[in-house]
This record gives C-alpha cells, sequence and structure tokens, in this order.
C-alpha cells in the first residue's frame, strides 16, 4: 500500500540489502541534553474510529448509490433488510470506494487498473485523522516546553494561519493514491507520494488531474531505486511535517493468498449476506481465493516480510532526520513493534510513539518517531509558521 498493503509499497519483492544499524546523525542541539520519551497512545474500544470519521456506523447505501449509479448492481440485502455489498469482490469494493469518495470527499473520479490494491476508505481515512492528532499535539506540546528549554527563545514558537499548507510523503502511495486524496481533501494537505511501480505513479497522477479540487496540491514520484525508500524521493530543498507508510507485510504471494482466505473465512462468517454465496463469490474458478481486495505482488510483498521493510525505513530515515519531523509507519503485526521500537533506541531517535487504532473487530497501530528534540521541533515549524489550528 502506501508502501505496503494501502499500497503495500510498491517495493516489490527484491533483495534486500545487509541491515546494519548506521551511526547516529549528529543532532543539531549536539551537547544539549535531550532524553529519549516513548508515549504510547490509549488503546480504542473495538469498532471505535477515530470521533472525525465520516464513516461510523453503517453506510447510508441511498447516498451512496446516489453518488455513484453503477454501486447498484453490487448492492444485496442482509436477512435485516439492510442494504450491503460482499466485501471480498474486488468490483464491489472498488464502486462502494468510488461512491464514497465522490459522496464524501468531493471528488470527480476515482478508479484503479484490474488487480491493484482496493482499499477500504474508513480504515485509511482514520490514519490520516490520527496523524492529524498527532501534528497538533505536537504543536501544543511545543510552547510548554520552550520554557523549560530556553526562555530566550520566544522567536522560535510556531506561527502562522490554519491556511499556510502542510507538506506530506506517503511511501508506496500506490495506484490507488489513497491517502493524498484523503487527507488534501480532508485537510488541504500538500502531498509528496511515492512508488516503485511505473503503472501505480502513472495512474496516481491521473486520478490527481483527473479531479480538479487535487490541483496543485499532490506530486508523485518513482522511485527508481528498488533497493531505496527515501533516497531519491525526497530532494535536498524538501521539508515534511511527516511521512507515512502502508508497508508490505507478506513474504511471498503464497503466504498473501493464505492471508486472504482467512479474511474471506472471517468475512462470511460475520457476513449478513448469505453465506454461501458470499464464498463462492470469493474464490476462482479453481478453488483458489481471490486476493481480499486484492492486489498486486509489488503492493503485497517485501523479501523478509513487513519487518524487513521497516528496519529498512527505520535506517534511512536517520539520513533525513532534518527534513521530516515524524516518520510515521502502520505495523500489521503486533510482534513487529517492539523489534521496531528497539531499532529505533539504537538509532538514537529522541520520541517514538505507539498510537492504535480500531476498525471493526480489528486492531491496528502506527508507530510514529522523529529524531528532532523538542527545541529542534519548535525551530522545525516555527520556521514554517505552523500552528495547532492547522491541523484539526
Amino acid at each position: 500500500m502506501s508502501s505496503g498493503p494501502h499500497q503495500k509499497s510498491s517495493h516489490n519483492t527484491r533483495s534486500k540489502k545487509n541491515i546494519a544499524t548506521p551511526s547516529p546523525k549528529k543532532s543539531h542541539s549536539q551537547g544539549k541534553k535531550t532524553s529519549y520519551r516513548k508515549t504510547e497512545s490509549m488503546t480504542p474500544k473495538p469498532g471505535g474510529l477515530h470521533p472525525r470519521n465520516a464513516h461510523l456506523g453503517r453506510y447510508d447505501f441511498d447516498k451512496l448509490e446516489q453518488a455513484n449509479p453503477n454501486l447498484s448492481q453490487f448492492v444485496m440485502l442482509n436477512p435485516r433488510d439492510e442494504k450491503t455489498v460482499n466485501f471480498s469482490d474486488p468490483k464491489a469494493v472498488i464502486a462502494l470506494n468510488e461512491a464514497l469518495l465522490k459522496a464524501y470527499y468531493g471528488l470527480d473520479f476515482w478508479q484503479i487498473p484490474q488487480g491493484y490494491l482496493c482499499p477500504p476508505i474508513p480504515g485509511r481515512v482514520d490514519y490520516i485523522h490520527y496523524l492529524a492528532d498527532l501534528l497538533s499535539n505536537t504543536l501544543n506540546e511545543l510552547p510548554k516546553n520552550m520554557t523549560e528549554m530556553d526562555k530566550e527563545s520566544e522567536e522560535h514558537h510556531p506561527k502562522g494561519s490554519a491556511n499556510h499548507k502542510m507538506s506530506v510523503l506517503d511511501i508506496g502511495t500506490g495506484a490507488n493514491c489513497i491517502y493524498p486524496l484523503l487527507g488534501s481533501t480532508r485537510y488541504d494537505w500538500n502531498f509528496v507520494g511515492s512508488d516503485i511501480d511505473p503503472i501505480s505513479v502513472k495512474t496516481a497522477q491521473l486520478l490527481v488531474e483527473a479531479n480538479r479540487k487535487l490541483k496543485g496540491k499532490i506530486k508523485v514520484r518513482l522511485q527508481s531505486d528498488q533497493a531505496s525508500i527515501f533516497k531519491g524521493i525526497i530532494k535536498p530543498q524538501d521539508t515534511f511535517a511527516l511521512s507515512m507508510c502502508n508497508p508490505p507485510f507478506h513474504e511471498s504471494m503464497e503466504k498473501a493468498a493464505e492471508g486472504s482466505l482467512r479474511k474471506v473465512h472471517n468475512l462470511s462468517k460475520s457476513s449478513s449476506a448469505n453465506s454461501a454465496s458470499f464464498k463462492a463469490a470469493s474464490l476462482q474458478s479453481d478453488g483458489k481465493p481471490i486476493l481480499n481486495f486484492a492486489g498486486t505482488e509489488n503492493e503485497l510483498c517485501y523479501e523478509g516480510g513487513e519487518i524487513a521493510f521497516l528496519t529498512q525505513m527505520a535506517n534511512e530515515s536517520l539520513e533525513f532526520s532534518d527534513q521530516v519531523c515524524w516518520f510515521t509507519s502502520l505495523v500489521s503485526k503486533q510482534e513487529n513493534v517492539p523489534l521496531l521500537e528497539q531499532q529505533l533506541k539504537n538509532l538514537s531517535a529522541k520520541q517514538i510513539k505507539v498510537v492504535h487504532m480500531s476498525q471493526g473487530h480489528k486492531m491496528t497501530r502506527f508507530v510514529a518517531w522523529t529524531f528532532l528534540s523538542l527545541e529542534e521541533q519548535v525551530e522545525f515549524f516555527g520556521s514554517m509558521g505552523f500552528d495547532a489550528k492547522a491541523f484539526t
């Protein structure tokens, strides 16, 4: 997705580099004492999307069918006479996504090439909302810490208006370009999206061009080096408040198919539609599962799996610590969280946060880290004229 299931980094199943821990980069504030801090968010209740998520509760299918009449052919009634769709059918999910993006985010057009990853909108926009909270909390926290660090540094307080543009980097943005689309329409952020797949890059660019309200807000860059994540994408003049990523978490397409079969089984158990027809629609003629929400090998797989990708990302992030305030990535497997945290400690990250999210019965999380001290964060945001109102 964005590098992972969301556009699982369209980083393909390439050979990973030797994953050695680079030497920590010298901080601007070297010589000043800055303690490492870890903050962990409260775990939300199962089923609890972010309070600002527009998709709390059941879908309003009447509204969605009006926005995208093509959705009607996929709508069915469950035993309680409630409208639903077969969420394991990629065509149905694509039609639903197009309706959601038109009805709630004001887009004119959204389509993806056949076989490419089709992301569920509610979960994707939840990541965006929690990132907005991370930025808002950062800006609200900085002035308080200014008095603790340097009472003479008043000029570094973040300033600016709520209209100041925020720049965000999406690693592995994918053909669906979903995070830039959601972030730019919901929060008016500017985005740079990257991907290693030329078709994904071209499709994402076409989506931006096809929607008038996105003009000038989203740029998409091709990652030409399959062994790199940030290198070659972040230019010397770039400054990003944060980076985001939905990394590939399967080691192979066989593993991806196994995961899809489990999802189909779980969906059929919880689906209010007829279970037998639901399962039948989720299998190919040879009985093999249709990949849940589709996805190419580039989007879904990375040699060594999720932890190999995250380790590579952590190592590379150190080189760009002055240009990105907060690096973030979804982490699909809970057991990978402490492994990533330890690697970030080895790299001398100043802060590490684990933010938990909940979508239906699924608990997810992302890890955020920064190499900037609180004083450096004040300088970082103050130089760009941001304040907390820009994020909420």
